[in-house]
């Protein structure tokens, strides 16, 4: 433990070089940090988030469908005009 206050200031970095770069670096870091976050709330929330409201318009599209045409080849397929085909 150093015994005085002037010893002290002997081993304190110096504040006369004032080095931007690593400034610079320590903000692109922040920023790299911040990217990665946002990246994980998109993976972690708005994408399953999307996945639950597709998928609820889609079964409330294919249950239309169903109550429409049935569980056969038409649901399957499409609707086919038979009066359209024939001549």
């Amino acid at each position: 433990m150093p015994a005085s206050v002037a010893s002290l200031d002997s081993l304190a970095p110096s504040d006369d070089s004032y080095d931007s770069d690593e400034e610079t670096r320590l903000a692109q870091l922040e920023w790299e940090e911040s990217l990665e976050q946002l990246q994980q709330l998109f993976a972690m929330v708005m994408v399953p988030w999307f996945g639950k409201w597709l998928g609820r318009r889609w079964s409330y599209w294919a249950y239309a469908r169903y109550i429409r045409l049935g569980l056969g080849k038409p649901f399957f397929l499409g609707e086919r005009n038979l009066a359209a085909t024939t001549y």
